[in-house]
């Protein structure tokens, strides 16, 4: 009797446990039918008519043959549903991909929304009744085939907006290239017979791509050129502000004026260095890439190397300046102690004055620290270049003769002692 009844009781705990595993594939199958819209019912009633959420629990089959069958249909189910995963985010990546590609507005894009959002998720993750349906997924591809075929046709705009983009990473790198011939031959290629706009556009994003790579390498000395270029500016308006007789006067502003004044002498001071070390890093990068660097078409180590000639005819300019006034000021010093203090009559200027006035007056470009021969050359009707890479027809171009004109000062007041 005691034996019957451990018997029993181990064929109910069996059956109890046959009878979970089916309820938890059965439940399974419903979750996966309900996100790949299929029909549950119809698709469990294949293992056994029993299955059916309409029978009894009791009088469901818990046969090791409907156990097999259902757990090989969840199996064949969660396969499907990776497959369709990865179909409808390849889906979804092109539907981006175009949308951006065409800047299609948000109200082109909304009716897609439940498509595109499973870009960012996991399988698991899709739990959505219906997301994984056939018709949501051949929906998405004929949207998908539409975006194609309107692509073709708007190929030619489509092809300039990508050729803008890559004229504005060349502009920001200061790199001179010329944007009508690449033009022309995006139009040769889209009404040639063979045109394929796809290969194309994947010509086109490679161009971008190295654009942006050849951007970054050049990040450096483009930064440290805007700091030279900065400098020389300071410079000029230090030199402009320097020959102003009323600086010191307490005029609106003034101390505004005197503090630019100590910050621009202090940065002045550090343009040799900044130039010693952008000739350095220019010449390394020219050495690791194999190809002269360029500021807009022009070579930067044939501006720096003349920039340097031109501070240094400035500086020796100077120094001439400074020995003529103290030479005029001891002839000056010797004429009083032989004739008195007495003002000799005005003298027109010797001939030897003007062809000296004339000289320095002629060094114009050359007297000034700023680069403003080469720097010319990146200049076009009076406009400069920007330190984003674009001209600036508002930025005024730093005087050429302003030595000059200190110098004939400096030799009229000395003729007038």
């Amino acid at each position: 009797m005691t034996c019957m009844i451990l018997n029993l009781g181990i064929t109910l705990l069996q059956n109890s446990t046959r009878l979970h595993k089916i309820l938890e594939s059965v439940s399974s199958v419903h979750d996966l039918c309900s996100v790949l819209g299929m029909d549950f019912v119809g698709t469990v009633t294949k293992v056994h008519p029993s299955l059916d959420d309409s029978v009894s629990v009791q009088s469901k089959s818990i046969s090791d043959e409907t156990i097999s069958k259902l757990s090989k249909m969840v199996i064949v189910l969660q396969e499907e549903k990776s497959k369709r995963f990865a179909k409808i985010q390849a889906i979804a990546s092109q539907l981006s991909d175009l949308w951006n590609l065409m800047d299609a507005p948000v109200e082109e894009r909304q009716p897609f929304h439940h498509v595109t959002c499973n870009m960012s998720s996991t399988l698991d993750d899709v739990t959505v009744p219906g997301a994984l349906a056939l018709d949501v997924i051949q929906q998405a591809e004929l949207e998908v085939e539409r975006l194609d075929e309107l692509k073709a046709s708007r190929m030619k705009d489509i092809a300039f907006k990508k050729q803008t983009e890559l004229e504005d990473i060349y502009a920001r790198a200061h790199v001179a290239i010329d944007s009508s011939a690449a033009r022309d031959r995006i139009m040769s290629i889209i009404e040639s017979s063979s045109f394929e706009p796809s290969e194309l556009l994947a010509d086109m994003e490679n161009q971008i791509l190295k654009a942006n790579e050849e951007s970054l390498s050049r990040k450096d000395i483009l930064e440290r050129v805007d700091r030279w270029m900065s400098a020389c500016e300071e410079e000029s308006w230090l030199e402009d502000y320097s020959r102003d007789d009323n600086r010191y006067s307490a005029t609106r502003g003034a101390h505004l004026n005197l503090k630019r004044a100590e910050k621009a002498r202090v940065l002045v001071n550090k343009i040799p260095a900044i130039v010693d070390t952008l000739v350095a890093k220019t010449r390394a990068w020219e050495q690791e890439h194999g190809a002269a660097f360029t500021y807009d078409g022009v070579p930067l180590l044939a501006m720096l190397d003349e920039y340097k000639i031109l501070r240094q005819e400035k500086e020796d300019e100077k120094r001439r300046m400074r020995d003529q006034k103290k030479m005029n000021d001891q002839l000056a010093a010797e004429q009083e102690k032989l004739f008195g203090s007495k003002p000799s009559p005005a003298r027109p200027q010797s001939s030897s004055r003007k062809v000296a006035g004339a000289r320095i007056s002629g060094v114009g470009g050359a007297a000034n620290g700023t680069p403003v021969r080469r720097l010319s050359a990146l200049q076009s009707g009076g406009r400069t270049v920007s330190r984003d890479g674009r001209r600036d027809a508002s930025r005024p171009v730093a005087p050429v003769n302003y030595v000059a004109i200190a110098k004939e000062d400096a030799v009229s007041q000395a003729s007038s002692n």
